[in-house]
């Protein structure tokens, strides 16, 4: 591992700031981050309000969006220099709009119990409509309530309704749920599931793989966060009885069994936070990288030594989990973290994208003369 060092388009930018982009914090560490050999992050945006989940149109707008800021931002690389040109606001005033997806022209928002649709939305970046809301069914509450959306392959949007509370048995809470925007018909995928902010779909199969963060007061090593795996409807995930796979809950466990919950595919550590995720389907980094999974883990907030904030590389091997290792890190300084990853994003050119929601910007990860 080694640090990378600030590009020579990010100096300039220090000098001379870009339309509606603001100019570079002087906090944005950059030199600090290392990556495996051969490896390079910049800056592709700034000013992008509590940057979360990142979804691309098809005309190569990227559409952010934010839980705290209440905010969906648009993000222009109007020339193709890999680096924004116009950070536009799409709407405000949503109910924790982080879960965002693109299909068919349009953008769909998780805000909270809704879903919301912009249609025909990259034609009309400088005066977008007024959503139409195609889904008000959901929980309307505040913990965990946030979203991170994905389509399925076949079209359906899936979408994770996390627990209303640290720990809990309460019914209709933590499970992933399958829309069909032709039918409008709802149905639960998956049970057991904590907080998933992080949904994706391997390439080759066509099956879900998703992140899920383990419960809180435990202690500072338990249990893990978890990378998990739904190929089929109708599997449970152990919460809130059983936790990383082998751990009873101590006030929801008693009388339950382990064995009889799906375990994880891979423990990712305790506390780690880990959100959004993509497998790598591009061609800029080795080829050793294709079909791996790169996980961003926003970081501890209750351990007594902060954990996560980094990018995470899981290894497949023949569609199977292989091992793990840390892709990037330095976001966390001793225990101040100036940075904290949330999602990441394959451009079409192979490079990776990835939303810091602390900082309020987004990073781009290149190989060799990327």
């Amino acid at each position: 591992m080694r640090a990378m060092n600030l590009p020579h388009r990010l100096t300039a930018m220090l000098a001379l700031c870009l339309p509606l982009v603001a100019c570079a914090d002087p906090d944005l560490d950059l030199e600090s981050l290392s990556l495996p050999e051969g490896f390079s992050i910049a800056l592709y945006a700034e000013g992008v309000d509590n940057a979360r989940q990142m979804a691309l149109g098809d005309e190569g707008t990227l559409f952010v969006g934010s839980r705290r800021a209440g905010k969906v931002h648009a993000v222009i690389d109007s020339d193709g220099d890999q680096q924004a040109d116009q950070v536009l606001l799409i709407d405000s005033g949503l109910k924790m709009p982080s879960g965002i997806a693109f299909r068919d022209g349009a953008l769909y928002v998780g805000a909270r119990e809704r879903i919301l649709r912009y249609a025909d939305i990259e034609s009309r970046l400088d005066n977008p409509p007024e959503p139409e809301v195609v889904l008000d069914s959901l929980p309307d509450e505040d913990h965990h309530g946030w979203k991170y959306l994905r389509f399925a392959p076949d079209g359906s949007l899936f979408i994770p309704v996390g627990a209303p509370c640290n720990i809990c048995d309460e019914e209709d809470f933590a499970e992933i749920r399958r829309w069909d925007p032709a039918t409008g018909a709802v149905e639960t995928w998956a049970m057991g599931v904590r907080n998933s902010v992080g949904l994706a779909f391997h390439p080759d199969t066509g099956e879900l793989w998703f992140t899920d963060n383990g419960r809180d007061w435990m202690g500072d090593d338990m249990p893990d966060c978890e990378l998990n795996h739904a190929p089929e409807q109708g599997m449970h995930f152990g919460y809130p009885y059983c936790h990383q796979g082998d751990i009873l809950d101590p006030e929801f466990g008693e009388g339950m069994n382990c064995a009889d919950y799906v375990a994880p595919e891979l423990l990712l550590g305790p506390h780690v936070a880990p959100l959004g995720l993509a497998f790598y389907t591009g061609t800029m980094f080795p080829a050793d990288y294709r079909g791996d999974l790169i996980i961003a883990e926003h970081g501890s907030w209750n351990r007594s030594e902060k954990i996560g904030y980094r990018l995470k590389r899981v290894f497949f091997d023949e569609g199977a989990v292989s091992g793990q290792e840390v892709f990037a890190e330095g976001w966390l300084q001793g225990d101040s973290a100036w940075g904290r990853p949330n999602d990441v994003l394959v451009l079409p050119d192979g490079s990776l994208l990835v939303s810091d929601d602390e900082a309020d910007v987004i990073y781009r990860i290149t190989h060799g003369g990327g």
